[in-house]
């Protein structure tokens, strides 16, 4: 992790306090333009379980909320659903659930083998922090990206957001992923009560001294039966501004318009994102009886492959054909 940013922390602090969001997004779309070209990749997204052992401040699915309706969706309905997605020509499928350690190693390898056997597709996990021995072998039965958020760079900050967690056994897991050769996906929240400009400059850095394949940017969105109920979502401009420097700063990295920047402006959020260096959207497959049980947040968005269609025409762009890999050559593999 010894790569240098062009910009320094001073230079980031400067642009995200003084530089007119106007011009970031510009030059942003501009460096979209000449790394990863006009194609907007799609992952689709299967939220199969809203379990969760952990208790962190903001998140619907913490542990200690008793409002949330659970569910599981069975292993059979999950490869199948991907088996449809795919069908539909959807390239990259996302298995995404809270740290619900139900779904024992086994399952999850079975499942990704069953989906990778049937369809030529590449697999997202995101599935929280889990057993290094687990990412091992789930590696080796084909998931060929992990998605897990640092959410903050700040170490202090984490803490108070994760309680009996912290940001050095995030970092760790990441690393030990990106090591096995996975396509790494990371990033931030932008909002988050106590958070500074310096924290999201911090932020920044980190996700291009990782590396990192994909980063995803969002604002903060509160939730109603969490702590942190009461604390306003994050800025949408500070948002984009976030966005456009990570994309200034790790040229080749794959950035969705996030849900949550649609969730926050429905009218206009994504299409922002995408005009300040977003090549991603991350539609949701989730059937509608699981999929409304899936409360992260506050009024989340439902973003469908329709809607992800048109928003890639109207601004401008084209759909992506194939699976939206990582551009960088760095990964060394591991048997």
């Amino acid at each position: 992790m010894n790569q240098r940013s062009e910009m320094t922390r001073e230079e980031i602090i400067s642009h995200l306090e003084q530089t007119p969001l106007n011009q970031l997004m510009q030059m942003a779309d501009k460096v979209r333009q000449q790394h990863v070209g006009d194609d907007v990749h799609i992952r689709g997204i299967i939220e199969f379980s809203n379990y969760c052992c952990r208790s962190c401040l903001y998140c619907g699915l913490r542990k200690e909320n008793k409002n949330i309706e659970r569910y599981r969706m069975q292993p059979e309905e999950i490869i199948q659903l991907a088996l449809d997605m795919a069908g539909q020509g959807v390239r990259t499928i996302v298995l995404q659930s809270g740290d619900d350690f139900a779904y024992s190693a086994k399952t999850i390898a079975s499942i990704v083998r069953e989906i990778k056997q049937e369809a030529d597709v590449a697999i997202t996990l995101s599935l929280g922090e889990r057993d290094f021995a687990e990412f091992e072998s789930w590696r080796k039965a084909g998931a060929d990206r992990y998605l897990m958020k640092h959410e903050t760079a700040n170490p202090t900050l984490y803490a108070r957001l994760h309680p009996e967690k912290n940001l050095e056994e995030r970092l760790s897991a990441l690393t030990f992923l990106r090591d096995l050769g996975y396509e790494l996906g990371m990033g931030c929240m932008v909002g988050l009560p106590g958070q500074t400009i310096e924290d999201l400059a911090e932020d920044i850095l980190l996700i291009h001294r990782f590396q990192a394949d994909m980063a995803g940017i969002g604002p903060f969105l509160p939730q109603k039966d969490t702590p942190l109920k009461d604390h306003p979502p994050g800025d949408l401009n500070l948002t984009l501004k976030v966005l456009a420097l990570v994309r200034l700063t790790s040229k080749d990295i794959h950035l969705p318009a996030t849900t949550a920047t649609a969730t926050l402006d429905p009218e206009q959020g994504q299409t922002l994102a995408l005009q300040a260096g977003a090549n991603v959207i991350m539609p949701d497959f989730t059937p509608q009886d699981y999929g409304r049980k899936y409360i992260i947040y506050n009024n989340k968005a439902k973003v469908t492959f329709n809607l992800a269609k048109d928003l890639i025409e109207e601004t401008g762009r084209r759909l992506g054909k194939g699976k939206g890999g990582s551009l960088k050559c760095k990964k060394p593999q591991r048997d």
